[in-house]
């Protein structure tokens, strides 16, 4: 039975927002992004949550408990707590089995010490939702929802041998979208995708971009950039290509390097490639760095193919500003925030043309339909074959970056958190406030 989104609340009711819960059940904000089921959406709630809690917003992060090391709290910044509500054991899980202890979550929120203080639950992934309408429904208070992927455009994308999402995530994403008082759109192609597979009005949908740290990502050098690339890919000499994200099909790290093979026996013989991730969900045994050295062996680059875990971010800025060229060549991204700060950092971008890069790759690099590696191919080596080009690239893709800053992302959170404060709606159609 669908839930239906909480409307009617008095419009006397007080519309500030002086405290915000976010929920991030199955991987926490203070994980390393690119290892386990971190990337993307863990450096969007910790940006976000701190830039809410540096304008004064109280944010309470909740997220399941995976390191009896960690305390039940931890204090990030001032008006900025990371909660680790235990639900199930206290160790990692495959998001998979996640699913099972969301009620004992659920039931854990509510008797947390904050449990009804929120003034908006914003929930992020499927499995945050599914807890995320049940509390906001308890706690009286406005629901949003940020989806970040969806297991229906998974399951049309699929990598070769890769798995399937199950019907339980493609029944509980209907239901959190119909429950929420608002659903965030990473993109406008994604705020479609809402309105024509989910059935939601355009009144229920906002599209609030994700961000990019301009203070880090940038294209003026640091001091040690050469030792950071240096630790990382010893004695390179010709042009670096560059791979970030989790190590997964999904992800196409074995595009990457087949990619590679391609440059190098088209032109660039001394092209070089570092990967940078660590192996995630359905990429062990199948793309993790033992699959992807044989890969590399096989088609004769294993000499010119470097494999590293992940890395914090301002590491992961020297090695954008070192790269010729940053691949993405993903099987489908609901925005793909690696391609954002590539561009930010004055690099050109290859990447897949799917979804979310679609609107995040400009200018600033190169759209390949497909994932034949001969046709990524061949959009690096018109970079790397002609300086002009990929110097208007690089001015284009900063251009592009530095009106994607994160906090131009808070201040649309912070008009979306006032309307279903209010009880309002944007208009009839998604109101696109990237614009």
């Amino acid at each position: 039975m669908n839930a239906q989104p909480r409307t009617g609340r008095s419009p006397s009711a007080r519309t500030s927002v002086r405290r915000v819960a976010l929920l991030s059940v199955h991987t926490s904000p203070l994980d390393q992004p690119g290892t386990g089921d971190g990337g993307g959406l863990n450096v969007s709630v910790l940006e976000v949550a701190r830039r809410l809690a540096a304008r004064g917003v109280a944010v309470d992060v909740f997220t399941r408990a995976t390191d009896p090391a960690r305390p039940p709290s931890v204090t990030v910044a001032p008006g900025l707590v990371v909660h680790h509500v235990v639900a199930g054991p206290v160790a990692p899980l495959p998001k998979e089995q996640v699913a099972s202890h969301l009620c004992a979550f659920a039931l854990a929120l509510q008797r947390h010490p904050t449990a009804g203080t929120a003034d908006v639950v914003h929930a992020h992934y499927w499995l945050s939702g599914w807890v995320g309408r049940r509390v906001a429904e308890r706690w009286r208070v406005p629901f949003v929802q940020t989806f970040h992927t969806f297991g229906m455009l998974k399951n049309a994308t699929l990598a070769p041998g890769d798995l399937p999402e199950s019907p339980l995530r493609l029944v509980a994403e209907q239901r959190i979208a119909a429950a929420a008082d608002r659903v965030l759109a990473l993109t406008c192609g994604e705020a479609r995708l809402l309105h024509r597979r989910f059935g939601l009005s355009g009144a229920r949908i906002s599209v609030v971009p994700a961000g990019v740290d301009l203070d880090r990502f940038h294209p003026a050098a640091e001091p040690d950039d050469a030792a950071v690339v240096a630790r990382l890919v010893p004695g390179v000499d010709g042009p670096l290509l560059l791979f970030v994200g989790r190590l997964q099909p999904l992800k196409g790290p074995d595009v990457a390097i087949r990619t590679l093979a391609e440059v190098r026996a088209t032109g660039v013989a001394d092209a070089r490639l570092l990967v940078v991730g660590g192996t995630s969900g359905s990429g062990a045994g199948r793309s993790g760095p033992d699959e992807l050295r044989t890969l590399a062996e096989e088609l004769g680059v294993g000499d010119a193919v470097a494999i590293a875990d992940a890395q914090p971010q301002a590491v992961l800025a020297a090695l954008y500003r070192a790269a010729a060229v940053v691949l993405v060549p993903s099987r489908t991204e609901t925005f793909g925030l690696v391609a954002l700060e590539a561009q930010a950092c004055g690099t050109p971008v290859v990447a897949s043309r799917v979804g979310g890069l679609e609107a995040v790759v400009g200018d600033g690099g190169t759209l390949v339909p497909g994932h034949d590696p001969a046709a990524h191919a061949e959009a690096v080596l018109r970079y790397l074959r002609d300086p002009g080009v990929r110097s208007e690239a690089s001015a284009a893709g900063v251009r592009h970056a530095v009106l994607s800053s994160w906090d131009h992302t808070v201040e649309r959170l912070l008009a979306v958190y006032g309307d279903v404060r209010r009880g309002s709606t944007p208009g009839e159609h998604f109101t696109d406030v990237a614009s």
